[in-house]
């Protein structure tokens, strides 16, 4: 149980309260959204919490140890406040949530009863449950490096080292027609077919600015160059919306060799022999004299 102001103790005390719970949502891009479930506008902590959200909370719980404990937050999907599309595209990934208990009648009489990560989110019928996740949960994922073939950097990184700014790796262009996840583009015709797959492109103008998504595949086609992109929720884009886009990598070493010349800084374990190796049968014409199976 957190510690809680004399005021709101004092309160708490009485036979009839004037409680609410706010939640403040800080996104990972810094970004604070306020939210209530009183009825009212309130600011507290230099926050302003609105109502509008229809924001409830089930029941909360916290265990001692390391256990993860976790609580719901329901609200419905307001077009000024909570899209379903941004939720869609990830932009409540891992966001922070701090629940606030606040007298409502003294806004400044408030106590923080948790602090929590933003998990799971689903839709449905026009309103969203949001899973928030105990600090503990971080206990609860893979961490460090993993021995693999692949590399573990992302291109252009402190680790991968690669510049991203010269032009052969980074070029300007404009959508022409989005279908689905479909994109016909101008702009990148003097680039060879897949130089950009596994790549990222951010836009540059038009209601999704500053956004950026990761690119499938890139091929040219009749109609001209054709980008598909992950679009889990898409973005807003229309035709003329400007973007940038950077070379992509599929984290293989023979990819980091020829395409970046990047291959002292590959954060990954080509000679790393796999089960095909260990079961193998010696046939004739191979090569066991134990250099390197990755030039």
């Amino acid at each position: 149980m957190p510690e809680l102001p004399p005021a709101l103790a004092e309160h708490l005390k009485q036979d009839v309260t004037t409680l609410c719970h706010c939640w403040r949502l800080t996104l990972r891009d810094g970004a604070v959204r306020g939210f209530t479930d009183h009825d009212r506008p309130l600011t507290v902590d230099g926050t302003l919490f609105r109502p509008e959200s229809g924001f409830s909370a089930s029941e909360a719980r916290r265990s001692l140890g390391l256990a993860v404990d976790a609580a719901d937050v329901e609200g419905a999907l307001s077009a000024e406040d909570i899209r379903e599309e941004d939720i869609a595209a990830g932009l409540y990934d891992g966001a922070t949530v701090e629940t606030l208990l606040v007298n409502w009648k003294e806004p400044g009489q408030f106590a923080r009863l948790r602090r929590a990560v933003i998990g799971q989110v689903s839709r449905r019928d026009g309103r969203f449950v949001a899973e928030l996740e105990s600090p503990e949960a971080a206990l609860d994922q893979p961490n460090g490096r993993t021995v693999r073939r692949s590399c573990d950097a992302e291109l252009g990184d402190a680790r991968c080292r690669v510049s991203l700014d010269v032009p052969a790796y980074k070029a300007s262009g404009v959508l022409i027609r989005m279908d689905g996840g479909c994109a016909r583009v101008a702009g990148l015709e003097n680039h060879d077919n897949g130089w950009f797959a596994h790549g990222v492109l951010t836009w540059t103008s038009g209601a999704s600015k500053g956004r950026s998504e990761r690119v499938l595949a890139h091929h040219k086609g009749l109609g001209g160059t054709i980008l598909n992109l992950w679009r889990d929720g898409a973005w807003e884009v229309a035709e003329g919306d400007e973007f940038t886009i950077v070379a992509g990598c599929d984290k293989q070493f023979s990819t980091c060799k020829a395409k970046f010349s990047n291959g002292l800084n590959f954060r990954g374990f080509p000679h790393l022999p796999g089960n095909d190796a260990a079961y193998n049968y010696v046939t004739e014409g191979q090569r066991f004299d134990g250099g390197p199976l990755v030039e």
